[in-house]
């Protein structure tokens, strides 16, 4: 059964493959008028010079961690940890690539058709959305068949070795499967990179924009994206390397921990497959007692199997999206297209786990941690929406001035915490009632499981905004503006259900990682037994409803402050009004001649 591991190499292929089809497609449309070529330049120029400098620190970083993983464990594992570092800053390099080679075509085209404009950006995030699924992914194929003997079922054994320093603080030596700390390695790669995209790209996006904000509005009172701004190009390039670059990388890094947490259990499940409690949680997952070789190649590659027909799933919405010729309205379009992948993507993981050794106990925690994937995203376009009530009222305090509307903004925001944390907290619970331990790792990999599309859609964000920049320094006609202007407010939406279904598959993915964690730590020389959590409970039944308390206890702080916040703009705006309306009303206030109602404001 090890031979469905090519399943997922080919279509791995097909899915870079269809990166150059993507490319291809934009290409074939023209980047606009000298001006807009030379500012898609400037733009490009930057956003490279921005990641080859990250790049070339990052190299330095990673080569002296690949170093001591040589030194500590063995060569295969600082190998896994380069391989997983490489592919995840490789998306980013193709992620940057396709950002700034679509934003002038899509300027270019929204002077004939919006739509036009619509497909070519988010073919843009097509080629960064396949690509962070296909080379995550084809990296954990590659490590299954180049290290194939370390997960061989027949060889498969708990190792001990002492590493230093590590050993001395634990006062014992390291226990660990082989397999399990190759892939865990790959994954450390891909959170390194991200680790550096997230906080250095994020860093400079909010600083170039508050720069060109700062000086180029408020003191030069230039327009945004004004060519005249020296800031305007670090702006645009902002917008790239932040909303490209680092929520790429974020979400691949969850994206490869939530497939390793599966792999990693089921590697210790196997070797202590003859433990009492073991077999009771194998019995629980419907797979048979003794656990032959088949059906643990089969245990191992679903996972693979899921991701892979998740991303045929994202080609299938993608096409949807840009082959719709009769859409009205883009944005339920987009969102219409990440449904779709979802649905198909559960299709194909039910078929999956019917023809697996498992029960559909599997497949309803990964239908769980798929669902709370799309609360998440529909929350989050709830909140930041302007077709909702939240951005509406927003807009409303902001007429009573800025000070108001920063601070019901950031009241907005707080609250806007509280959902998607239950909505977390509901999903830990029912998946660790369907199967244990395990059903929190299939729930962080349902969550993810169509990531591809998530990623397609959150890059055509800063597409679309640079494309608006362009079309404001080309000095375009008000028109052309007024439709990049639409496609970005979309943007804006998308990347906020981007961040906001990041933060929530991290939470996910970070907690079956624990699980896994649990998993080996629960392993020694002599057997494996199955990890409570014991440490918040000490009933284990119940660890899972502390650890999803544990979550919404964390939110109440941001709901409290958010609905004090919330009152304080409420009576503020009421306030400005009534001063206002004594303006109006009697203007001798203003000369001196006449005493304002003061009690009025006070009541």
């Amino acid at each position: 059964m090890f031979e469905l591991i090519f399943i997922p190499a080919v279509i791995c292929a097909f899915a870079l493959l269809s990166t150059l089809l993507f490319n291809r497609y934009l290409a074939k449309h023209d980047a606009g008028n000298e001006k807009m070529r030379e500012l898609q330049k400037h733009i490009r120029e930057g956003a490279w010079t921005f990641m080859f400098e990250e790049a070339r620190v990052f190299a330095v970083v990673t080569g002296i961690i690949a170093v001591i993983l040589w030194q500590l464990f063995y060569w295969e594992v600082a190998f896994a940890f380069l391989l997983g570092a490489f592919l995840s800053m490789s998306a980013g390099f193709i992620g940057m690539h396709s950002a700034t080679f679509a934003n002038a075509r899509v300027t270019n085209a929204a002077q004939h058709s919006e739509k036009k404009a619509f497909n070519i950006a988010i073919a843009g995030g097509a080629i960064m959305g396949l690509a962070v699924a296909g080379l995550a992914l084809g990296g954990l194929t590659l490590l299954f068949l180049i290290f194939r003997e370390a997960f061989n079922p027949a060889t498969l054994t708990i190792e001990s070795k002492a590493v230093p320093l590590v050993s001395n603080i634990l006062g014992r030596e390291i226990n660990f499967i082989k397999a399990a700390l190759i892939v865990s390695a790959y994954s450390m790669g891909a959170s390194l990179v991200a680790l550096f995209d997230r906080v250095g790209g994020g860093i400079f996006t909010k600083a170039a924009d508050m720069a060109a904000d700062l000086v180029g509005k408020a003191e030069a009172h230039l327009p945004e994206d004004d060519p005249r701004n020296p800031a305007s190009i670090a702006d645009n390039v902002g917008d790239n390397v932040g909303d490209v670059g680092g929520l790429g990388a974020d979400l691949l890094e969850s994206f490869v921990g939530s497939i390793i947490s599966v792999i990693v259990i089921y590697l210790y499940v196997y070797v202590g497959r003859s433990n009492a409690s073991i077999s009771a949680l194998l019995e629980q997952l419907g797979v048979p007692l003794g656990l032959s070789m088949q059906q643990y190649w089969w245990l191992l590659i679903v996972p693979l199997l899921i991701i892979s027909f998740g991303i045929i799933a994202t080609l299938i919405s993608l096409l949807y999206i840009i082959t719709n010729k009769k859409a009205k309205n883009l944005q339920a379009t987009l969102m219409n297209g990440t449904r779709l992948s979802a649905l198909l993507t559960m299709v194909f993981a039910f078929i999956i786990i019917y023809l697996s050794p498992m029960n559909l106990s599997v497949f309803w925690c990964i239908l769980i941690g798929a669902l709370a994937g799309i609360a998440i995203g529909y929350i989050a376009e709830y909140y930041t929406s302007s077709a909702y009530r939240p951005v509406k009222k927003l807009a409303e305090e902001t007429s009573a001035g800025a000070a108001i509307g920063i601070t019901g903004g950031m009241a907005l925001g707080m609250l806007s915490t509280f959902i998607p944390g239950l909505v977390v907290a509901i999903a830990i619970i029912a998946t660790y009632k369907l199967a244990g331990l395990f059903g929190i790792a299939y729930g962080a990999l349902g969550m993810l499981s169509f990531v591809g599309m998530t990623v397609s859609v959150d890059t055509y964000g800063p597409i679309a905004d640079n494309a608006g920049g362009i079309a404001q320094g080309a000095g375009l006609p008000e028109k052309v503006r007024k439709i990049t202007d639409r496609l970005d407010a979309i943007g804006n939406t998308t990347a906020a259900i981007g961040k906001g279904f990041a933060i929530g598959s991290a939470a996910f993915s970070a907690l079956a990682l624990i699980v896994a964690y649990m998993w080996s730590a629960a392993g020694s020389a002599g057997e494996v037994t199955i990890p409570t959590i014991e440490m918040l409970s000490a009933n284990p039944k119940i660890g899972a409803t502390v650890i999803a308390a544990l979550f919404l206890g964390a939110m109440i702080p941001y709901v409290f402050s958010a609905l004090l916040i919330q009152a304080v703009s409420d009576t503020a705006k009421k306030m400005v009004e009534e001063i206002k309306r004594q303006f109006r009303r009697f203007p001798d206030i203003l000369k001196g001649k006449r005493r304002p109602d003061y009690n009025k404001c006070i009541a």
